[in-house]
């Protein structure tokens, strides 16, 4: 009888552990068929040349990933939580849960709002994302992402940053939020001059903040944020962001607006110089029937000798449409097309970053060409649970 009752104590002790915290495995499985193309031409010649590929990509709807999330009630108000997120490349199984470097957090929350820790997506690549129809994903993702993170300025800490120490504010502020982050750089500091990237006790560091409103079908939100870069080849380098994005839900269609500037600035030895960036996109999705049709286009006007370029008045255009069928809760065909336009000397050329530098002509010489047009296909499911 002993056992029994003791047997029953201990039940009961696991139920009451099981209510109090949960772990949950989680994941998306995104593949799908796609063609990019780009073209470049020599300014001195005018010879001009294509490259394309067809291939079987990952993520052109939703970033493949594989992920643990748990939480556990500490009382009074109080809870500890970790999230544990890996890459995967399921298109050719190369990329497994080899790390969790698209996040590995670990968090005390409760009427205080939340301190997080660990390796996170930073403030500024919120308003990036969150107003983009496309979310940063696949041929479609904004001209704004594609130039100041994806490659672009070559910032390691633009979508994501490690060591960090980030606070975020309560969920009942009436529609108000908020956070702050800080990414320790890790580096022994020394009293020698450290100007070059290589040796600065600043290099890898990242601080920023979003702080906005959401309520209703209304959302807004502003972001600031400075990484300093790690780079090699120059004098050490801050890519300064700051970027205002919102979006409207009327019922019928969705519309998103976002405003961006990034300035990649150069400490010198006798003052500073940058490269600026700025950019807006304009974009709105439609749900219809079981199906969503999503359009952007987004635009990022380059200084005047930024990276090198000399043309008056650079920019990239970019255009993008899409249509997502779902056929349950977890899963949902799409096609994606998107175009873009290089004007004067502008340097993007989406994923075949290789026609921005190089090709050759009918003849069968290589050239230098600068990059003018591109354009990218996505036909691919989804998948999640």
């Amino acid at each position: 009888m002993k056992k029994s009752l003791t047997a029953l104590a201990a039940l009961a002790v696991t139920g009451l552990a099981s209510a109090q915290s949960s772990v949950t495995l989680f994941g998306v499985i995104d593949a799908g068929v796609t063609y990019q193309s780009a073209t470049s031409r020599d300014p001195v010649t005018g010879a001009s040349s294509k490259q394309s590929q067809w291939s079987l990509a990952n993520s052109g709807y939703n970033s493949s990933r594989i992920g643990f999330r748990g939480t556990e009630d500490l009382g009074g108000g109080l809870a500890a939580s970790f999230w544990l997120e890996a890459p995967i490349g399921n298109d050719d199984g190369a990329t497994g849960i080899a790390n969790f470097n698209r996040r590995s957090t670990v968090s005390l929350s409760g009427g205080f709002g939340e301190v997080r820790l660990g390796r996170d997506y930073t403030a500024t690549f919120w308003n990036d994302t969150v107003f983009d129809p496309f979310g940063t994903n696949g041929s479609g993702s904004s001209a704004i992402y594609s130039v100041s993170g994806g490659a672009g300025l070559a910032n390691s800490n633009y979508a994501r940053a490690s060591n960090m120490v980030g606070y975020f504010l309560p969920p009942n502020l009436g529609g108000f939020y908020g956070q702050v982050q800080y990414s320790l750089n890790e580096n022994t500091k020394t009293s020698a001059t450290d100007t070059t990237a290589e040796i600065s006790s600043s290099a890898g560091r990242y601080v920023g903040g979003r702080f906005g409103y959401a309520n209703g079908p209304l959302d807004i939100a502003l972001a600031v944020g400075q990484s300093v870069a790690v780079d090699t080849t120059t004098l050490t380098r801050k890519v300064q962001t700051v970027n205002l994005g919102a979006s409207y839900d009327f019922g019928p269609v969705k519309l998103f607006g976002e405003l961006s500037n990034v300035q990649n600035k150069f400490a010198l030895a006798v003052g500073n110089s940058h490269d600026s960036y700025n950019g807006y996109l304009i974009g709105a999705s439609m749900p219809v029937g079981a199906g969503l049709i999503r359009a952007s286009y987004s635009t990022v006007r380059y200084n005047e000798g930024a990276v090198g370029i000399t043309g008056e008045d650079p920019r990239v255009n970019k255009f993008a449409i899409g249509y997502v069928h779902n056929l349950s809760k977890r899963t949902a065909l799409y096609a994606t097309v998107a175009r873009v336009n290089n004007r004067n000397d502008a340097a993007y050329t989406g994923s075949l970053a290789a026609a921005a530098t190089t090709g050759y002509g009918s003849s069968g010489v290589g050239f230098t060409g600068l990059p003018r047009s591109s354009t990218g296909y996505d036909f691919g499911i989804r998948h999640a649970f």
